[in-house]
């Protein structure tokens, strides 16, 4: 699904706008789909307002748990295992997708969809239906208009847009209006629940002094793996995923050079920012630790989290774990050795830091 088709009309011609209308003209269909879309998501919208506004302004949140690590760093798994904790609430695809009007439409269009068979993400075959959890920013970008993932709509601009990925050298208008979208969007899901939720946004793993600052208590799970894994895996999201989004032809060349930059901006920021979350409010481990005793990796995760009783959580948690026996990742050809090499150099400090062979 593209990533903006929740977006309402006027902030649909306020992001064209920004970017001059540079559209190519053969996703001219996709404009004219999201447009369209955009003009029902401002009513139901209005609609949303009308019905939940009030009460939602005096909804108290709880500290949140977010998931944290790079794209292809095995966060989907993470959060999926950890959201089996009836316990725990967490964002589904159709709430990331229309997070305008998510609390109004949401019963009625998965009423509809029930019988539709679920699919399989095109960059890993992992099974996803609108129940499935999801990842927030794609919510978040579509109410702040503030997220890198407006790069991948917009390739030509990725670098503008990777701004948004620390915030650091974004303004204080763009940071406030980040923070509002990811404050109503967590009340319109403790409404909807009234329970924790468990956030997985590989763009938070940035962001960690942000989200302390807007939630002091909350608490991280980190999952790191292999980086030249990583990067093979990065190279088929583009491929497979996030194509599927451009209104614009990439620049030529610039994909590979792209995901080295971005990575290494991710966690300069949080290698800095990660002794500000307190004693007791972060866990990490290792994807390959995670793939091979998904159970006790997250036994772990509670321990050291201090998350309520394991033992309630766990036939269901075991019962997905489970299900995953017959899963088949992608396989990929080595690497060649240049390329090798550049990744060492470029992610040498993530090499150190985990201990994964260069």
């Amino acid at each position: 699904m593209d990533g903006l088709i929740g977006i309402t009309f006027g902030d649909w011609c306020r992001l064209l706008a920004r970017n001059r209308f540079d559209v190519d003209l053969r996703y001219w269909r996709r404009v004219a789909h999201l447009t369209i879309a955009s003009v029902f998501n401002s009513r139901f919208r209005r609609r949303e307002e009308r019905l939940h506004g009030p009460s939602l302004r005096n909804v108290q949140i709880q500290p949140p748990v977010f998931v944290l690590g790079h794209w292809r760093n095995g966060t989907t798994l993470l959060h999926t295992l950890l959201a089996q904790d009836d316990r725990f609430a967490y964002p589904n695809m159709f709430q990331i997708s229309f997070p305008h009007c998510c609390l109004s439409r949401e019963a009625l269009v998965i009423k509809a969809l029930e019988s539709a068979p679920s699919q399989k993400r095109a960059m890993d075959n992992m099974e996803i239906t609108f129940r499935s959890p999801g990842e927030d920013e794609g919510g978040l970008a579509v109410l702040s208009l503030c997220s890198p993932l407006l790069g991948w709509s917009f390739p030509r601009r990725e670098e503008y847009y990777e701004r948004y990925l620390t915030f650091r050298d974004a303004s204080p208008e763009e940071v406030e209006a980040f923070r509002r979208a990811l404050i109503l969007f967590l009340r319109k899901l403790t409404w909807r629940y009234n329970r924790p939720v468990i956030l997985k946004s590989p763009g938070h793993t940035a962001r960690v002094r942000l989200m302390l600052e807007t939630f002091p208590q909350a608490r991280f799970v980190h999952i790191c793996r292999d980086p030249y894994a990583v990067f093979q895996s990065m190279g088929r999201l583009y491929e497979k995923t996030v194509s599927l989004a451009y209104l614009q032809r990439p620049p030529e060349g610039g994909r590979d050079d792209g995901i080295l930059r971005r990575y290494a901006t991710m966690y300069d920021a949080y290698f800095e920012d990660r002794s500000l979350i307190p004693a007791g409010a972060l866990c990490e481990i290792r994807f390959e630790d995670l793939e091979k005793d998904p159970v006790g990796q997250i036994r772990r995760v509670y321990r050291e989290l201090n998350l309520p009783d394991f033992e309630q959580a766990l036939p269901k948690i075991e019962q997905y774990a489970a299900s995953l026996s017959g899963y088949k990742k992608n396989v990929f050809t080595p690497l060649p050795g240049p390329v090798r090499e550049k990744v060492s150099r470029a992610w040498a400090r993530n090499f150190r830091e985990w201990g994964y062979p260069v």
